[in-house]
This record gives C-alpha cells, structure tokens and sequence, in this order.
C-alpha cells in the first residue's frame, strides 16, 4: 500500500472515530446509518484539507487576537457545512457544531 493513502485512510478512520464520538455525546448531531457518517467524514477531510487553510489565512488577525480560539468557529462552520451537504448526517444548528 503506497504511503500516501495509508496515511489517508488512517486519518478517515480518526476522524470517522472523532465524528461518532462526537454523535454520542453531542445530541444535536445525529446520522441515519453508516453510509452517511462515512460520506460525511470523507467530505469533512476534504473540506479540512481545501478550506481550512484558506479559511485560516483568511482570518488570522482574529486567530491570533483570539489566542487560536476562533480555529473552534472554523472548525464548526466546516462541520455545519458538511450538515448542509449530506443529507444522511444532521447538525441541527451552528451551537450544536460549536
């Protein structure tokens, strides 16, 4: 298996891991079966490895002025988003992705 997709597999599988523990614990985010957890964590990479720098860069005065706390709202819009764009997985508002 080359390195590149071993890499990229495994970081499907934490985050695959990270967004269910995160469906137990937050009730605001739910998914109708494994298809849909999967699809959402696939596009969720996707999105994380495009728009999270851009977004980043985007908005540095205010991750820095905010001590890095505002990278938790980038992270939230991207998990929102991600809710918006897979019907299988629900985030039901933007305090639920925070």
């Amino acid at each position: 298996m080359p390195p590149g997709l071993k890499s990229f597999l495994q970081s499907w599988l934490i985050n695959t891991l990270a967004v269910l523990v995160a469906t137990q614990i937050v009730k605001g985010i739910h998914y109708d079966g494994w298809d849909g957890l999967l699809a959402a964590t696939l596009v969720l990479g996707i999105l994380n490895a495009i728009f999270r720098p851009l977004l980043l860069l985007l908005s540095l005065a205010l991750v820095i002025l905010t001590l890095g706390l505002f990278t938790l709202v980038i992270n939230a819009v991207l998990l929102y988003l991600v809710g918006r764009l897979i019907p299988a997985f629900h985030v039901d508002s933007f305090g639920y992705a925070l």
